[in-house]
């Protein structure tokens, strides 16, 4: 039998809810192969800053060090009890960043999939939705100006100011772009790269690195698109999109954007990829407002956990199964209430129903295909 250790962060808010249902996915997996994941819980974020003093404590590090994966929950308060927390001991800048660094999770994966059927989530119009959205968004995640050097401080006029470096180097652009021809291979082999050429130096010396490395991959379709041109066509013709490519802040941004297309950033899934290791977690936050409430949407969570499965394990056929058991659970007309809007037409179900007939469809789906 095959074992995986897992590195289990439920994280803050909605967290640990939304990751009660991924693990049930996990079950079923386990009865219905030679497989076991072993589950090692930690605590990761501002709920273990109060606890511990520290948002990322060292049992932490050690057991995501021996870990074969990471699950990541969503992490971050409110406003007001995120300010309880020191700037630079906030859990975005002192564990989250670092965890990135630590094991150079520099590609980073998330679709933007809304298939026809399940176009009344999205605030765009069927005629624009068409046949399906279904993005695959590349962004780099190691460099760029959340990397760079940073100061603060007060200058000779007596003004406060703030100074942060946006710094790439050839290396670390290449290996991000050729994840991105890669992957437009195994789709429908076309590549928008997503630039800001006419102002930023670092963005030419991504062209142009994007243009060498297309000659090794002449079949692919290669665009070249301004950010801010992407953001108005990602709402005007969103279905023009393969896989987009693009350095860390552009990634962060036209991602979220990529949920509001969708509906809602509960419906977006993401995996970090490094050389040894990688995590996986919804792009969502950990919505304060709604946790404890059991409403919250677990599809991140899950599609999360099918991503890992398929792109750790090799368990392709198991992380499609998952896929589609959720896909079928929003076909049967069942959702929760902070995707749907009071007009649809949706069985409204609380976070853990809607995790316990994803589990069921996942259990059926083995039984008929044995």
């Amino acid at each position: 039998m095959k074992k995986y250790h897992l590195c289990i962060m439920p994280g803050d808010g909605i967290g640990p809810e939304i990751m009660k249902e991924g693990v049930k996915a996990l079950k079923v997996i386990e009865d219905r192969n030679d497989v076991s994941f072993e589950l090692m819980e930690v605590p990761f974020g501002a709920s273990a800053w109060f606890e511990f003093g520290t948002c990322c404590p060292d049992e932490t590090w050690d057991t995501c060090d021996r870990a074969d994966a990471i699950v990541k929950g969503t992490v971050g308060l409110s406003h007001e009890e995120s300010r309880k927390i020191p700037i630079d001991e906030q859990p975005e800048r002192s564990a989250l960043l670092p965890m990135r660094r630590r094991y150079d999770t520099f590609a980073n994966f998330r679709p933007v999939y809304l298939p026809k059927a399940f176009h009344h989530f999205s605030p765009l119009k069927p005629a624009i939705i068409g046949e399906g959205i279904d993005i695959m968004i590349i962004r780099e995640l190691v460099g760029g100006i959340y990397f760079g050097e940073k100061e603060v401080g007060t200058n000779e006029q007596g003004l406060r100011y703030a100074r942060e470096v946006l710094e790439y180097d050839e290396g670390l652009i290449q290996r991000t772009v050729k994840i991105a021809f890669e992957t437009a291979m195994k789709r429908r082999k076309k590549l928008h790269n997503i630039h800001k050429s006419n102002v930023l130096k670092s963005s030419i010396l991504w062209t142009d690195i994007i243009m060498e490395i297309a000659e090794d991959y002449p079949e692919v379709d290669v665009q070249h698109m301004l950010v801010d041109a992407a953001a108005t066509a990602l709402c005007l013709n969103p279905t023009q999109f393969d896989v987009m490519v693009m350095e860390n802040m552009f990634g962060d941004i036209l991602s979220d954007q990529g949920g509001g297309i969708l509906g809602s950033l509960g419906l977006m899934p993401s995996a970090c990829l490094g050389p040894q290791k990688a995590y996986y977690e919804p792009s969502h936050g950990s919505a304060p407002d709604i946790a404890g409430k059991n409403i919250a949407n677990p599809y991140s969570m899950i599609g999360s956990i099918a991503m890992m499965l398929d792109m750790s394990f090799g368990m392709h056929e198991e992380a499609s199964n998952l896929w589609n058991a959720m896909s079928a659970v929003f076909a049967n007309g069942y959702s929760t209430g902070d995707l749907s809007r009071s007009t649809d037409s949706v069985k409204i179900v609380s976070t853990s129903e809607f995790g316990d007939r994803v589990a069921e469809e996942l259990a059926s789906s083995f039984l008929q295909n044995t």
